[in-house]
């Protein structure tokens, strides 16, 4: 289930209403927000720039609204420009438009702000949309018989007619696609793309950044075939400020486009007018997004990790990075600026299940498990052929056990219990404490990469504090306070390191940092003697 409650625009709702909303989409600069319950109500709330929560006023709205005319309606697919400009498409195939018009960005053929949701009917009729995208001031429509049409801000192309006038009403958009089927299409702030049913994309618009991908920087007033990318068939494409992600039908993504930010996960910040593989530590993607109003990217593998790469929260993330959500919809409610949905949420639950979320949702589970864990007098439900094929010790030790119940006493509960959680998950969540043991568990079973997010978790929990000690310690004024966060700094040493090379590697690192390290040992003998204990001994 996804929590809307990470977009700060929903604390101004009442907390019991907020398990009544089934879809939502905060938009413009983060501050504005249309939901849909379960009874099919529209409701909207924000500061309404420009008459984009379609009101009928441009008064901010700090209590939830409900937009009668749109109640009803199933809403099946919603984009946003930067003004902003809101334009839906139903279930029926009808589209709406309303909020800022400057461009004629609403289809209505004026360039007057709408302040109520109307329906774009030119051109239209006896056509049932399916789809709509919108850029910066332009918008894009695709039709269930594979058509697309586009209206509004045409500076540098971007609808696609030919020429740079704006266009006021929904024209077809013809040219390289005047036969072709169109399955999906996406707006960056002044570009477009759509995948045709045979899997090439074709790009039109702005290209000062590559972000056509036709290896130029030229403008393209007319759609033009990606030629990189032939022989690739390509399912899912989406757009960025001025950068594009592309997912073909064997989980391999491309990028190319601006990257100042790092947004193409590429491991610099080179612009790319060519499309370019991204790897994603050997995963196979099955979502992409990415939001023409940010600069942040992000996907999500088979086993249902989620990467983000790009601006996050001001900083430069130049490749894919590992988060600890569940969903690419979180990484823009917590990382992109602003703070806004990549495409209209779903807060309903997902039925379908991956092998990675069935797996997770059966561990500890003592209606299916066949074999019990005793630790610390506590029970731990699990599976042996899952922890049989998953690691190596389990698939010689459990190969002639009959045992329904093992007892463990070499671990502490939490230690073993997070070793067999992260054989079910690939993840670990546990305590920098606990993690000492848990990489003690992890090399004795010869797990390496469990190794490296244990000590991933300690370096993590612990180097903060040992740090602010010895930082205080270089710039204490008095002997007393030197000595006094020296001795903090071993307490916390004492605690973490033992047992391996590590251990090793962080004494060294201490004696180092300070001239009088080793004198300071000699004033706090219980010190010293706790570590060489902790080295010697075992930990359970």
């Amino acid at each position: 289930m996804v929590d809307v409650g990470k977009w700060p625009i929903f604390a101004l709702c009442p907390q019991e209403d907020l398990k009544f909303i089934r879809k939502a989409c905060v938009f413009g600069s983060g501050n504005e927000v249309l939901y849909i319950t379960k009874n099919d109500e529209v409701f909207v709330m924000g500061t309404n720039s420009s008459g984009c929560l379609g009101t009928g006023d441009a008064q901010s709205i700090i209590e939830p609204r409900c937009l009668n005319v749109l109640s009803g309606k199933e809403i099946v697919s919603l984009s946003c420009g930067s003004g902003p400009h809101v334009v839906i498409v139903t279930e029926d195939g009808e589209v709406y438009s309303w909020g800022h018009n400057a461009y004629s960005q609403l289809g209505n053929g004026s360039t007057n702000q709408a302040l109520i949701p109307s329906q774009v009917s030119t051109n239209l009729v006896n056509k049932k949309v399916v789809s709509v995208a919108c850029g910066s001031h332009h918008s894009m429509v695709s039709t269930s018989d594979g058509e697309v049409y586009a209206w509004g801000y045409n500076n540098s192309g971007q609808v696609g007619s030919g020429s740079t006038a704006n266009q006021p009403i929904p024209r077809r958009v013809t040219s390289c696609l005047q036969n072709k089927v169109v399955i999906a299409i996406a707006c960056g702030q002044m570009s477009s793309m759509a995948i045709v049913d045979n899997g090439e994309v074709y790009a039109w618009g702005y290209n000062g950044n590559g972000q056509l991908g036709l290896g130029s920087s030229g403008n393209q007033p007319t759609p033009c075939r990606i030629a990189a990318l032939q022989g690739i068939r390509v399912e899912q494409i989406v757009c960025g400020y001025a950068h594009t992600l592309a997912l073909t039908d064997e989980g391999v993504m491309y990028a190319w486009g601006a990257n100042s930010y790092g947004q193409l996960g590429t491991g610099n910040k080179s612009n790319q007018s060519y499309p370019v593989q991204v790897c994603v530590e050997k995963e196979r993607i099955v979502e992409i997004a990415a939001c023409h109003s940010s600069h942040t990217s992000a996907a999500k593998s088979q086993s249902g990790q989620v990467f983000m790469w790009g601006q996050c929260r001001g900083q430069a993330v130049i490749s894919p990075h590992l988060t600890h959500f569940s969903c690419t919809d979180d990484v823009f409610a917590c990382f992109s600026t602003p703070a806004i949905m990549w495409r209209l949420l779903s807060v309903e639950p997902d039925e379908h299940l991956t092998v990675a979320q069935s797996l997770k949702k059966e561990f500890d589970n003592p209606e299916t498990s066949d074999l019990k864990f005793l630790v610390d007098e506590k029970y731990i439900h699990v599976h042996k052929v899952i922890l049989q094929i998953r690691c190596e010790h389990f698939r010689s030790f459990l190969h002639d056990s009959n045992e329904d119940v093992i007892e463990m006493n070499q671990f502490s509960y939490p230690v073993f219990r997070a070793f067999l959680e992260y054989l079910y998950t690939d993840n670990i969540s546990i305590s920098p404490e606990d993690a000492i043991g848990l990489l003690e568990l992890a090399t004795l079973y010869r797990e390496d990469r469990l190794k490296q997010l244990c000590q991933h978790t300690i370096k993590q929990g612990f180097r903060p504090r040992v740090n602010i000690y010895w930082s205080k310690g270089h710039t204490a004024t008095t002997k007393a306070q030197n000595a006094s966060c020296t001795n903090k700094s071993c307490h916390q040493l004492s605690n973490i390191s033992y047992g391996s090379a590590h251990w090793t590697l962080k004494v060294s690192r201490v004696r180092t940092a300070t001239h009088g390290f080793t004198g300071c040992l000699k004033m706090q003998p219980e010190i010293w003697c706790n570590l060489k204990k902790k080295k010697n001994q075992g930990h359970r």
